[in-house]
């Protein structure tokens, strides 16, 4: 009943709108747009011109950001956050990248922004005193326009799911009282790919599965057996990575080479606790 209230006063809002476009200019009906909570006017200075460039900085790669100058893109951006609806909360995962728009002398606009949310109760993008829910338009339309690199097919299921079948594997010997702490922080290769949303998805799966096995995050001294896991190569239909465990109790080490390729519509994935050829 909520829901369908809320659709219907959504509906009669639109409707409002378009009957006031028929008498109404653009300031007017900017202002009732901000009235129902469609626009907001927070972010008048991109509209503005002020903005000579944003800086697009990824939190788990330093080495990988954009700078935005195109005045097209950037006015795109405008239209993205002035729709954007104030939360009273930010959400509790990590940021993914940092936005940096700068004004002439040397004024910064500094925003922190959680890709792959849309729609959620808790904010998205936030600064040191405005919290935000905005449109995941700005993954595909801003941020994916700017990669320079091709992310493999399917990545996230690779990626992932490689690691839960290497766990798998590794699970058949080794003592289930020995708790394992998994560290992606070294792949750094792939490092500009790992999103949080998508690192909140995994951990429920191993949860769910695996009771011994968890995410480092932080410390890993607490666990008895550590697992490492280094990308070695990647194109679009080609994934390969080195997954090492070492076991703090035992002093010993276990690798398993991991060979996904794409072929007549899906992904074979071989896991090998020997080198293949060609590796």
């Amino acid at each position: 009943m909520l829901k369908g209230t809320r659709n219907l006063k959504k509906k009669v809002i639109l409707v409002l709108l378009a009957f006031s476009l028929c008498f109404t200019g653009c300031g007017k009906l900017d202002s009732l747009k901000v009235k129902f909570g469609l626009k907001n006017n927070d972010f008048e200075y991109i509209k503005q011109n002020k903005i000579e460039k944003i800086v697009i900085q990824n939190t788990r790669d330093q080495g990988y950001r954009f700078v935005v100058t195109d005045k097209r893109a950037i006015q795109e951006l405008y239209e993205i956050l002035s729709s954007a609806k104030e939360a009273k909360e930010k959400s509790t995962l990590k940021p993914d990248y940092v936005f940096e728009m700068h004004e002439a002398h040397d004024k910064v606009h500094k925003f922190n922004y959680i890709a792959g949310l849309d729609k959620k109760d808790a904010g998205n993008l936030y600064s040191e005193d405005k919290i935000y829910i905005v449109s995941k338009r700005i993954d595909n339309d801003i941020i994916k326009s700017f990669w320079n690199i091709r992310i493999p097919k399917d990545f996230t299921d690779i990626y992932y799911n490689s690691i839960l079948k290497v766990l798998n594997e590794y699970s058949k010997s080794v003592n289930k009282n020995k708790n394992i702490g998994i560290n992606l922080d070294e792949d750094i290769d792939i490092s500009k790919f790992i999103l949080s949303t998508d690192l909140e998805d995994f951990k429920s799966k191993l949860k769910g599965k695996y009771n011994n096995a968890s995410l480092v995050e932080g410390d890993n001294s607490k666990y008895n057996v550590v697992m490492t896991v280094k990308t070695q190569g990647y194109k679009r239909l080609l994934y390969k990575s080195i997954i090492t465990f070492y076991d703090r109790v035992d002093k010993s080490e276990t690798k398993y080479y991991v060979k996904a390729e794409y072929k007549s519509r899906s992904w074979n994935v071989e896991v090998s606790n020997s080198r293949p050829d060609g590796f």
